[in-house]
């Protein structure tokens, strides 16, 4: 029987398999993907985000269906992704998700907007897809528990397991992950 897929989505900085050092092991369980995103190279400087590229190559890579993982920015493509092709996205695992548009009216995310506005445009994410999702936040930065309860108000599951912006690293992370992908969550089921 051909094993689910599960495919990781990168933040900025490391990408592909360096990113996500401590889920290595979800490859004995299932057939695990860890992307590349658009513009990321090991040598040359990055280019700038092209989000059209990152859905196509999340969509190409989940092929007939599975779970996404991703990272900070790297949840506004997998999101995306899950809303246009609802049926090809199992379950999504969120770890510090950096979906500020979806708060942009909250405290914590306005004065973040208020102070990065000049740096960068948030993703047209308003919208939260109806598939099983997990939150995973480090319990370190107010931004990402106001997104984190933000998902909660809308079906989410929340953990709260320490690891500052990279809560996928800690043991309790990587074990509500494992946990989480284990339900063996389908778009439809209850």
């Amino acid at each position: 029987m051909p094993r689910e897929r599960v495919v990781f989505v990168h933040g900025a900085g490391s990408f592909g398999a360096a990113a996500w050092p401590r889920q290595h092991g979800l490859a004995l369980d299932y057939d695990c993907l860890f992307l590349k995103r658009h513009g990321y190279d090991a040598v040359a400087e990055p280019l700038p985000p092209d989000l059209e590229a990152d859905i196509a190559i999340l969509c190409d890579a989940l092929d007939d269906g599975g779970h996404l993982v991703a990272h900070s920015a790297g949840a506004v493509p997998a999101m995306l992704a899950a809303l246009r092709n609802p049926a090809k996205v199992h379950s999504l695992v969120l770890c510090e998700p950096a979906v500020f548009s979806l708060t942009r009216d909250l405290p914590a995310t306005a004065a973040h907007r208020n102070l990065q506005q000049p740096l960068f445009d948030d993703a047209p994410l308003d919208i939260v897809p109806g598939v099983p999702t997990l939150v995973l936040t480090g319990g370190w930065e107010p931004l990402y528990e106001e997104v984190a309860d933000f998902l909660v108000s809308t079906g989410a599951e929340h953990r709260q397991v320490g690891g500052n912006h990279r809560p996928q690293d800690t043991d309790a992370g990587r074990q509500a992950i494992r946990e989480f992908l284990a339900r063996g969550h389908r778009t439809g089921d209850s």
